[in-house]
Order: structure tokens, then C-alpha cells, then sequence
């Protein structure tokens, strides 16, 4: 993959669609999350057209902290999932990557919890609070188990927009780094609500 890949999707978008662009800005992955639904169940294609499926993310229970959600390729081979770590992530968000086999692989923790608490308190401000997602922009890191990280997630300053940057920081293998941006990206849904 050609790093820095660019999450991105607008924050006041009926249902959330999130665009996934190389460094030269080509399209790598598309998805459009569907409204109301109590289970997770995600499809990532190709294209804005979504005529070529790529993956799926799907929970495996309804509305939960700690859901575990699963990533599938287009023919439906298990490729890992992502947990958050539910009390741990009140502080500071803290999520498990799991490889296809279910054993735990990689860590996803965000750097400094400061600034999800500031993020919540100057967003409940009058007026001001809408350019939170301007001034408080956190950071994840992606490890492997022993601490060694191989993947940084940053928040770019964006006004009515969520733009998140992933870099490769360590060796990864084809199969890692297709976990970690699909973690990445379940990640970026579930903590959408900030800035």
C-alpha cells in the first residue's frame, strides 16, 4: 500500500460514508454505513458505484461496548476482527485486533487521553463547541503485542469533516496491514462522535 492513507468522510452526513485514498489520492475503499440498524453489518467496495465488493465488517451482537466485529474478504474468508476494551476505552480508547485464526495480534491506543476529555468538554460549549473537531485531533497508535508499533492513526484539523490519516511506522505483512485498515476503519466509525 501507498502511505499515508486517508480516511475521510463529512460529519454532518445523514448516513456516514467514508472515502479510503492512497497518497496519491486513489480510491482504495468505499463504504456507506446504513441507518438504524442494530447490528453492525458493513460492506466496503471498490468504487462509489458499489459494484465491486472488497470486504465486509459485521458485529457479532447488537448494540454492545465490547461487540467484537469481524472482517470477511468479497468470497467470505475470515481476515481477523477488532475489539474495543470497554471500560479502558472510557479514558483513553483502547481496542484488541485479532488475526484470522482468533488469536490476539495487534493493540490499538489512543496516545493521550487529554484530549478525548477535552474534545467532550469543549464540544458541550454554546456555539464554539462545533470546532472541537478543528482544535482536538487524537492520535492511535497501532502495536504488536511486545509494544512495537507498526501503524499510526492521526485526526487532521477539519471543519464539518473527518479526515484521518494512517502511516506505516513497522514491517507489516500484506495480511497485517489489510487488518489494521480495516481495524482502523471499524475504529474511526465507533469513535465518529468525536470531533
Amino acid at each position: 500500500m501507498n502511505y499515508p492513507i486517508t480516511l475521510s468522510f463529512k460529519i454532518l452526513a445523514i448516513a456516514n460514508q467514508i472515502y479510503v485514498r492512497d497518497a496519491n489520492g486513489a480510491l482504495l475503499g468505499y463504504l456507506k454505513q446504513k441507518l438504524f440498524k442494530l447490528k453492525e453489518d458493513i460492506n466496503i467496495f471498490a468504487d462509489e458505484a458499489q459494484t465491486q465488493h472488497l470486504f465486509n465488517i459485521k458485529a457479532d451482537r447488537i448494540i454492545d461496548w465490547s461487540a467484537n466485529y469481524s472482517f470477511t474478504d468479497a468470497q467470505g474468508r475470515q481476515l481477523g476482527s477488532i475489539k474495543r476494551q470497554g471500560m479502558r476505552s472510557i479514558w483513553k480508547a483502547s481496542y484488541d485486533l485479532f488475526d484470522a485464526a482468533g488469536n490476539h495480534a495487534m493493540k490499538i491506543n489512543e496516545e493521550n487521553g487529554w484530549v478525548k476529555v477535552g474534545d467532550a468538554l469543549f464540544g458541550e460549549l454554546p456555539i464554539i463547541g462545533i470546532l472541537s473537531g478543528y482544535i482536538f485531533n487524537p492520535t492511535y497508535l497501532v502495536t504488536r503485542l511486545d509494544g512495537t508499533p507498526v501503524a499510526r492513526l492521526r485526526k487532521k484539523p477539519a471543519f464539518l469533516e473527518g479526515k484521518f490519516e494512517l502511516d506505516r511506522v513497522g514491517e507489516m505483512s500484506t495480511e497485517e496491514e489489510t487488518r489494521v485498515v480495516l481495524g482502523v476503519l471499524m475504529m474511526t466509525l465507533l469513535e465518529r462522535i468525536r470531533g
